[in-house]
């Protein structure tokens, strides 16, 4: 079954960089679209950006130009470099995955596979 492991999380200050990483499991990882989602504290879970198997990347607009999604086909693992840092990025950061094309954010929303996340506080 589907497996998605997220790491990386923490603290940072504002105009700071973090990355994290997804690793999956399960599944047939190169034929799958991924995504990642953020849910802030008392809010919706809302789509940060996504990428398909052809690795062509969409980001919702408050993240472009600061964040950058790619994956590894080999490692099994999904990246977020996250720079610019603001206080409004703060959540749980999830990583979803679903055999979909083309790889937008809302469908995969709905319908993907999810990990368990992992926090990213700015300060």
């Amino acid at each position: 079954h589907v497996q998605l492991v997220e790491s990386g999380g923490g603290s940072a200050q504002a105009g700071e960089s973090l990355s994290i990483s997804c690793v999956a499991s399960g599944f047939t990882y190169d034929s799958y679209c991924l995504g990642w989602f953020r849910q802030p504290p008392g809010k919706e879970r809302e789509g940060v950006a996504a990428v398909g198997v052809r690795g062509s990347p969409v980001y919702e607009d408050s993240v472009k130009g600061r964040f950058a999604i790619s994956r590894d086909n080999v490692k099994n693992t999904l990246y977020l470099q996250m720079d610019g840092l603001k206080p409004e990025d703060t959540g749980v950061y999830y990583c979803a995955a679903l055999q979909l094309s083309p790889c937008l954010l809302a469908p995969l929303k709905l319908l993907g596979h999810w990990g368990r996340g992992t926090q990213v506080t700015v300060s």
